[in-house]
């Protein structure tokens, strides 16, 4: 929650433009901070607190700046909650830290504000009394903080301006006791004969105080502080008073603090061309030499400002300008980070203005005072692309490692991760613009592998269509770009995470990526890629509303992710790599019968989905030796039109590691008898006898019993009927005869070896009814037998001699 807070209010706050901020954009303010005390814990720590008192009080201020006090105040009192929660912190921890004070006198200045605006809000809803009571608290803290006598001068000043307007004479009256001047125009028009002494009063001592001012001892803040009360009232006297102070000041050390605030009321007041003679006079007298630091720096953001807004409104050579007198207050050879950032504005005015050597030498500087600053590779990147530089590689793999770190935000307010991000995609963008096709695919490529958010590697979307768009026809090129997407298609699954996506554009996204199906249809001779690619799609589709068309699209994609996990698993040498191919193959198999059902429920076509689900998920489970194979066999022979296919798939699925012989010659039987039902021979069906012979026959002494041997006699009976109703003798398969012989014969041997003459009489003579269906093989091999089985036949006689005799 305070994570989804602060970037809402990030949001919020960088598309303040000019200073004006939408309703859409307060109420997002808003719905931050109330999401942020949402998600308050029991004991905040100290960064969160300040967290809370930034957010509830601007946006208070939001709502008093838009005439809502009523909406004001509920933020003002939490910002005074948490403001009072940090003051106890602080105190309790006595003198143990050592920024304590200063970060007491941070929380009472804050309060100050705060108590303030509360002011202002019960001013504004006609409450006088309390306003009058938050003012008094704001005086009793001045005492510790004299410095903002002015603002709460200024504060009292623009309460009796309101009440004025508002012909609340007597309230006005309270408020502007300190404002002579105006004090003596509200007496007049309040009743000019009543208040005819009192108002000539107040004219003359606010004339003799202006005068006095200058001659007494008082401070230069203090005179300032008038010359913004005048300013609201008499616009022509404040510049004159400020010319005197100027004068009287000038060898004050702190006179820098009166010609800044002389170029900001020019510049508030749209007196450009005033302000930029005052700043031309400035550089040429005084050489930033009188100006201190703090005053410097407020030119600076003044100078800044204005150059900004110049530049937005494509006004490149007066924001130029501005950033120009900017540099002027810098030294020569000075280092710094915000230098650096002046030169990268600069050279953004120069690209403006197509003139890229000086941008050139602007980013150089950058790159001499902060070379460490992403900002600054990025300004090297851009340059480099425009001018089609090879260096543009080195300064994206800079960007890379730079992005790593958290990226401040200009004001070091409430910062996220974002920035890095953001300036890798607009590298992407740069270079397409450009036409650098590989480059952008650079700098996505980077983003992918460097955000440590998930939400920005939505931004490789433009990546994924950039390959999927460029995959070239010829094989070895396609298989490099396919390679080259699967790990951004990978990263690219956290779409379905990503908070700030509607429904629609979430559907809209994932629609399209779901073509790589095409893809996936690319890579029939690499199963790995094709089972990723077919996964994905299948990922996507599950962020678009479910349909038929899209339940039947998810079903292919989990059939074809479920084969090619079979297909990796058979081709696998290693038993760890073939179980973790098969877990992943059912799980495949397992989603796809819930699609499969939801479908089926309505009206559905004859479709081999159930047949070809029942085989994977045997094949699966008897190589993981799972028990349930059994039930899946019955299942399959309780479809209504089982195929004989179905079944000598599944007895094939059971080689090692699978162990399920019974099984295995259930479904070969099963299939066999299909086959003798079908009106014409089919010489197929064979492969069924020659399974279950090779199941059935014993392969050692110890199995050799009667049965066994009777189970398998009925198979080769079956396979001579098969060959002998072949056509022509070239209909059946040589070899397969010969394997027949040969498994026959060498049963009778093994007989012969038991002594069982008979037995093995018989056998050897069903292997010599095979000779005659050899083709080219016939001769030789009934040459070789014959004599061997002349022998056997011996051997039977005088073994029923020897019985009659005995």
């Amino acid at each position: 929650l305070e994570d989804c807070a602060i970037q809402l209010w990030n949001w919020a706050v960088t598309k303040n433009l000019g200073g004006a901020l939408s309703k859409i954009q307060k109420a997002k303010r808003h719905v931050a901070c109330s999401l942020l005390y949402c998600c308050e814990p029991e004991n905040p720590t100290e960064g969160a607190l300040r967290k809370q008192i930034l957010m509830a009080s601007k946006t208070g201020r939001t709502w008093l700046d838009c005439k809502n006090p009523q909406m004001a105040d509920n933020f003002l009192r939490l910002a005074v909650k948490s403001l009072e929660t940090l003051y106890s912190q602080l105190t309790s921890r006595g003198n143990a830290a050592a920024d304590s004070s200063s970060s007491k006198a941070d929380v009472e200045k804050d309060l100050l504000r705060i108590l303030s605006c509360q002011a202002e809000s019960a001013l504004t809803q006609g409450n006088n009394q309390e306003a009058a009571a938050y003012i008094q608290r704001c005086k009793d803290m001045l005492q510790r903080l004299p410095k903002d006598t002015a603002y709460l001068s200024l504060m009292c000043y623009n309460f009796g301006i309101e009440t004025y307007n508002l012909r609340k004479f007597e309230d006005s009256t309270f408020w502007l006791a300190k404002v002579l001047r105006l004090l003596a125009t509200v007496y007049l028009e309040w009743d000019c004969q009543k208040f005819q002494e009192k108002t000539l009063n107040a004219v003359n001592l606010a004339n003799k105080k202006l005068n006095e001012m200058l001659e007494s001892q008082v401070s230069l803040e203090v005179c300032l502080s008038i010359v913004k009360l005048l300013m609201a009232e008499d616009e022509l006297l404040a510049f004159e008073y400020l010319k005197c102070v100027c004068q009287h000041f000038e060898s004050s050390p702190d006179l820098g603090n009166a010609l800044v605030l002389h170029i900001e009321l020019l510049l508030q007041k749209g007196k450009e061309l005033l302000a930029k003679q005052k700043i031309e006079d400035i550089i040429t007298h005084y050489t930033g030499k009188q100006l201190a630091p703090q005053a410097l720096t407020s030119l600076h953001v003044m100078l800044w400002d204005q150059g900004s807004k110049d530049f937005e409104a494509g006004n490149s050579s007066d924001a130029l300008q501005w950033y120009n007198y900017s540099l002027s207050f810098f030294k020569s050879g000075q280092m710094e980070p915000n230098l650096a950032k002046l030169q990268r504005n600069r050279a953004s005015c120069f690209l403006q203005l197509q003139q890229l050597e000086k941008a050139k030498e602007a980013i150089k500087e950058a790159e001499r005072c902060d070379p460490e600053s992403i900002f600054t590779q990025f300004s090297v990147y851009k340059i480099a692309v425009l001018e089609s530089n090879s260096e543009k590689a080195e300064a994206l793999n800079a960007m890379g490692l730079l992005s790593k770190s958290p990226v401040a935000s200009e004001d070091r307010l409430l910062v996220l991760e974002t920035s890095a991000s953001y300036l890798l995609s607009l590298a992407a963008q740069i270079a397409l613009e450009n036409g650098h096709q590989e480059t952008a695919m650079k700098a996505l490529e980077i983003l992918c592998e460097n955000t440590s958010n998930p939400a920005q590697v939505l931004t490789g979307l433009c990546l994924v269509r950039l390959v999927l768009s460029t995959v070239d026809k010829s094989a070895d090129e396609t298989d490099v770009n396919l390679d080259v997407l699967l790990p951004y298609l990978k990263l690219l699954q956290t779409i379905s995470h990503q908070p700030k996506m509607t429904a629609e554009q979430r559907t809209e996204e994932a629609n399209w990526f779901r073509k790589i199906w095409n893809s996936a249809l690319q890579c029939e001779s690499n199963p790995d890629r094709m089972r990723d690619f077919f996964t994905l799609s299948y990922q996507f589709s599950l962020l678009c509303p479910p349909d038929r068309t899209l339940l039947m699209g998810q079903r292919t994609c989990l059939l074809m992710a479920a084969a090619a996990s079979l297909e990796l698993c058979r081709k696998s040498p290693h038993s760890a790599q073939q179980a973790e191919e098969l877990t992943q193959a059912l799980e495949h198999i397992l989603t796809c019968w819930e699609v499969w059902k939801t479908l089926k429920a309505s009206t559905f076509p004859v479709d081999p989905t159930d047949s070809l689900l029942l085989l994977y998920e045997f094949e699966a489970r008897a190589k993981l030796n799972d028990p349930k194979v059994e039930t899946i066999l019955e299942s399959v022979l309780e479809l209504e039109n089982v195929e004989t296919k179905v079944l000598e798939t599944m007895a094939l699925a059971m080689e090692p590691p699978a162990y399920f012989p019974l099984l295995c010659k259930k479904a070969l039987r099963v299939a066999l008898s299909l086959h003798k039902k079908q009106p014409q021979a089919d010489l197929t069906h064979c492969k069924c006898v020659h399974s279950l012979i090779k199941l059935s026959l014993p392969s050692s002494v110890s199995e050799v019993e009667a049965h066994v041997l009777e189970e398998v006699w009925d198979y080769f009976e079956e396979a001579l009927s098969i060959i002998s109703a072949a056509l022509q003798p070239d209909d059946f398969p040589e070899m397969e005869t010969l394997w027949l012989l040969t498994q026959a014969w060498n049963t009778g041997i093994l007989l012969y070896s038991l002594a069982q003459y008979p037995e093995a009489e018989k056998w050897c003579g069903l292997a010599m009814s095979f000779i005659r269906h050899l083709g080219t093989l016939q001769e030789s091999y009934e040459t070789q037998m014959s004599g061997l089985y002349s022998e056997i036949l011996d051997r039977l006689d005088k073994t029923k001699r020897i019985t009659i005799e005995d």
